[in-house]
């Protein structure tokens, strides 16, 4: 009697198939590892950007344009405010106001109490304009109009909240070399104002992605509600959702958006809505075709026979079997969100100043373009198109993996 022996070839979920496929796509890889470093960038925030400030918005106008990899002398100069501590996640989210006054300069010196800084110049010449400042200010914080005094060596100084106390001017001296006087490098070079590009950079990453993320979600609440109660309860409610599709659809989505912006107000909220609010069509569209096509299977029918409710047959049902388009439509909308959200800004309709936007710093730097410091404009349109660039290719690599005819069936021997 001859013994037949079944050997089972091990499947695969599609769930990992989808992953290996994404896998297999180089490309793919590329730009995933790009949006993970972006959302790296805009998690961390503040933690590792070099202006550390609030909308990294430190002015130096004197070292206003210059070159990447510029660095600058500067004498850290204490602020006479008291200022108090706060939390990691706060300083992660919003930053954190310094307690010093960064003054650049070409050289300095000293006399009696005062440190005398020579203003910043890229091309000095024979005059140079100083600046006195007292020693004891640099160092300490102080009350206005507390009392101070000097005196040969010495000088008396009250700081915020002490008694009066005297120091030796030549210890104070070796205090400001060793502690306050210091350089700043700006990799990426500063703007027309003097602030870090890098660290406008960084920031406006966080302005980008989340203008993306939230806009995205708005769309797929809105377009994934209409586009489930067209397509499955179809008549008039279905006739309802095609022609608000068509009629939106109709508008361009710019002009669309600057009617929304003007409705709601300028401002970072406002974006999010107004972007919103344009990019549901695409997904209803989809998820009113897909429910077409699905509702009339026989896993559908065999739900209504079982007696459950239509929510549940849509929600647990529907659903889970046409998010594969929606999830590639949400790719591509991201980036159209992105570049929306920098159009905006560049009109001066967008995010608001002093917080930065790549296309803020576009607006404000795009002059330079004709002259030697074309990369302040190059810089924020080189990560525009880094970031819709990564979000395209994830899209298209999606699709790719989520393609039912082109998947490798497992089967049995």
């Amino acid at each position: 009697m001859l013994f037949r022996k079944k050997v089972y070839i091990p499947s695969s979920s599609p769930g990992k198939e989808v992953f290996r496929r994404l896998c297999r796509n180089k490309l793919t890889l590329a730009a995933i590892a790009i949006l993970i470093l972006a959302s790296l960038i805009s998690v961390l925030g503040y933690l590792i950007t070099p202006d550390k400030t609030p909308y990294a918005n430190e002015q130096y106008i004197e070292i206003s344009a210059q070159k990447p990899l510029f660095r600058a002398n500067m004498l850290k100069y204490r602020k006479n405010e008291e200022l108090h501590s706060q939390s990691f996640f706060r300083t992660m989210i919003f930053g954190r106001r310094d307690q010093y006054k960064y003054i650049p300069f070409n050289s300095y010196e000293f006399e009696g109490d005062e440190i005398v800084l020579y203003e910043f110049d890229p091309f000095p010449g024979e005059i140079q304009r100083d600046h006195h400042f007292r020693i004891a200010d640099v160092i300490f914080s102080v009350e206005p109009d507390s009392f101070y005094k000097a005196e040969g060596d010495s000088v008396w100084v009250q700081p915020r909240g002490q008694v009066v106390v005297a120091y030796s001017i030549t210890d104070l001296r070796h205090v400001v070399v060793d502690k306050h006087i210091t350089s700043k490098r700006f990799l990426l070079g500063s703007d027309r104002y003097g602030r870090d590009v890098l660290s406008q950079l960084m920031i406006g990453t966080r302005i980008s992605l989340s203008v993306g993320m939230i806009s995205v979600l708005i769309s797929l609440v809105a377009g994934i509600f209409l586009g489930a109660l067209g397509g499955y309860f179809r008549g008039w409610l279905d006739v309802f959702v095609v022609w608000l599709i068509n009629v939106v659809w109709s508008i361009p989505a710019l002009l669309l958006v600057i009617a929304i912006t003007f409705a709601l107000g300028k401002g970072f909220w406002q974006v999010f809505v107004a972007v919103g609010l344009t990019m549901w069509v695409e997904v209803a569209r989809v998820v009113r075709g897909q429910i077409l096509s699905v509702r009339e299977k026989e896993y559908i029918k065999a739900a209504r026979a079982l007696g459950f409710g239509h929510t549940r047959i849509i929600l647990r049902h529907i659903l889970p079997n046409v998010l594969g388009p929606v999830i590639v439509i949400s790719a591509a909308n991201f980036a159209s969100a992105i570049l929306i959200e920098a159009g905006l800004s560049f009109l001066g309709l967008g995010v608001q100043p002093p917080m930065p936007s790549w296309g803020t710093m576009i607006k404000e730097n795009y002059a330079y373009i004709i002259v030697d410091k074309a990369y302040l404009a190059i810089f924020p349109g080189a990560a525009i198109m880094i970031m819709v660039w990564a979000f395209m290719i994830l899209g298209n690599g999606l699709r790719d993996a989520l393609d039912v005819k082109t998947i490798e069936k497992p089967g049995t021997l």
